[in-house]
This record gives C-alpha cells, sequence and structure tokens, in this order.
C-alpha cells in the first residue's frame, strides 16, 4: 500500500510540474502575441525589437507570397475560364449562322446617323411613323418645365419691369431644393 502512496505522490508532483510548464508556456506564447500585435513592445531592448522585425519581416513575405500564389491560380481559374466561354461563344455563333439567319451585330441595329436619329423613315433601320395620332414631334421645345420662371416684357404699359409668364407663375424650386 506505501508504494502505492508514493507512487500517488510521485504522479500528482508530476503532474503539477506540467502544469507550471505549460502556465510558463502560454504566458509567452500571450507576452509573444501581444509584441506581435504591437502591444507592450516598450519594455523590449534594442536586440529583441530587431528580433521582433526580422518576425514581423518574414511573416509578411510569407503572407506576400501566399496571395499572389492565390491571386496566380485564381487568374489562371479565369483564363481557364475565358477559353471556356470563347469556345462556346465560338459554337454559337456556328449554330447562329447555320440556321439560316444571316449574323449581324448589335451596331448594324442601332441608328447611327444624324438622319435616322431626328426620325426619318427613310435612313432609320427602325421607321417612325409620323401619321400616328399619338406621336410626339421631339424636336420642338419641351412643354414640361419644372421650376423654370420664364419673364416677359409688357409694352405697352408703360413698364420695363419683367412681368412673370402666367403658365409658369410659381416657381417649383422650393426651400429643400437650396
Amino acid at each position: 500500500m506505501l508504494f502505492y502512496i508514493i507512487l500517488y505522490f510521485y504522479m500528482v508532483q508530476n503532474w503539477c510540474q506540467e502544469v507550471a510548464k505549460l502556465k510558463a508556456k502560454y504566458e509567452s506564447l500571450v507576452r509573444t502575441n501581444r509584441h506581435l500585435l504591437g502591444e507592450d513592445i516598450g519594455e523590449m531592448g534594442v536586440k529583441q525589437l530587431q528580433a521582433l522585425e526580422r518576425q514581423l519581416e518574414a511573416a509578411l513575405t510569407a503572407t506576400r507570397q501566399r496571395k499572389t500564389q492565390v491571386m496566380m491560380e485564381e487568374m489562371e481559374d479565369l483564363r481557364k475560364k475565358e477559353r471556356q466561354l470563347g469556345d462556346i461563344n465560338k459554337q454559337l455563333k456556328i449554330k447562329f449562322e447555320a440556321g439560316g439567319h444571316a449574323f449581324k451585330s448589335f451596331q448594324d441595329f442601332w441608328p447611327n446617323s444624324a438622319a435616322s436619329m431626328a426620325g426619318d423613315p427613310n435612313n432609320s433601320k427602325f421607321p417612325v411613323q409620323p401619321s400616328h395620332p399619338d406621336s410626339v414631334d421631339c424636336n420642338t421645345e419641351p412643354f414640361l418645365q419644372i421650376g423654370f420662371q420664364q419673364h416677359y416684357y409688357v409694352q405697352g404699359e408703360g413698364s420695363s419691369v419683367p412681368k412673370s409668364n402666367v403658365a409658369c407663375e410659381t416657381n417649383f424650386v422650393q426651400d429643400w431644393f437650396l
């Protein structure tokens, strides 16, 4: 029985030493972590600061290398996707042309001259029907002028003071706009 008591005492003592070692290691790691974060460096000497600087530079170099590696892998993936999309585009173009349709670019449908922009039905790819009863002539003056106050002079009244246009009597530029 005495043997078991001595063995138990020896194991407890061994565990206490192991706990003390782990506690010291934990405190050392916490202190190192604080130093790496720039905390508690006031108590460090020049050699310790230089060692910390070298350690940080090595970590920064490793981080940059990993970032470059990840970016290169992503670029390669994007190049593969670009090639795949180009192949798919070629296949779709061949299918479209094989269907008996003439391939036209989007620019062929877009008006490219001043005459077509003005609505000239002879020059436009999309002819305008001016005889439509609800058509609006876009070349006229705008008929809705929000916040515009037009002044004119009344000649026969002997005054050169500008008078407001009755149709635009109110000015919609409110205080919230200013």
